[in-house]
């Protein structure tokens, strides 16, 4: 698939170290993400990274809710939330940026999951699925009609961000050997499924 250097972002969504191996909510060979995004942030004259940045105590964390557990869920406002250990807490070191990531390149960090009521998977929007990140915004100003997605989670904030990205009118695109899934519950297929019916392209690598 060609580049087209006017059209086309690449988007590194939380490659974080609480994602990576040894972190709060690692994902499996997460940390081998990174020479592969590093290899292709050379590819792209736009990049954008998204940081999760959650104040302590955020209401995503089981430990915000006695007597629950990481990983079941509860009812929020905005509906079912799936609890979580607490993860990348702002200014911690769980939450910086893995430090083999070249980050160099890119022209925006997006932060999500600061507001400590809600929290926020996509890089285009929080959860209730309508307050906005601004991505779209940039991306319709710089004229950028096509995003490629790469980082952690596929399940989770990666697919979340492509079927946004769909839903907003942008070509979206998955580079799968750019990213690691969770895998709770199914949601790795359900992802696969939800990503192919909103329009998602999904391809193993990007030459």
């Amino acid at each position: 698939m060609q580049i087209k250097a006017n059209e086309d972002l690449l988007l590194i969504i939380d490659v974080q170290n609480d994602f990576c191996p040894g972190g709060a909510l690692a994902v499996a060979d997460g940390d081998a993400v990174v020479p592969v995004i590093n290899r292709l942030s050379g590819l792209f004259d736009h990049v954008v990274l998204t940081q999760d940045w959650h104040p302590a105590g955020h209401s995503s964390f089981a430990s915000s809710h006695p007597g629950k557990a990481p990983f079941e869920s509860v009812t929020m406002p905005y509906g079912p939330q799936t609890l979580w250990p607490d993860h990348c807490i702002q200014g911690t070191p769980g939450a910086a940026f893995h430090p083999g990531l070249a980050t160099d390149k890119a022209q925006m960090i997006i932060r999500k999951g600061f507001r400590p009521a809600i929290d926020s998977y996509s890089a285009f929007f929080e959860n209730d699925k309508t307050t906005p990140t601004g991505l779209a915004g940039y991306l319709r100003e710089r004229g950028l009609k096509r995003v490629f997605l790469v980082g952690l989670a596929t399940d989770f904030c990666v697919h979340y961000s492509a079927v946004d990205a769909r839903r907003l009118g942008f070509a979206a695109v998955v580079v799968d050997d750019a990213c690691r899934g969770i895998d709770l519950g199914g949601s790795m297929a359900a992802a696969k499924a939800e990503g192919a019916e909103a329009g998602v392209i999904r391809m193993a690598e990007l030459a």
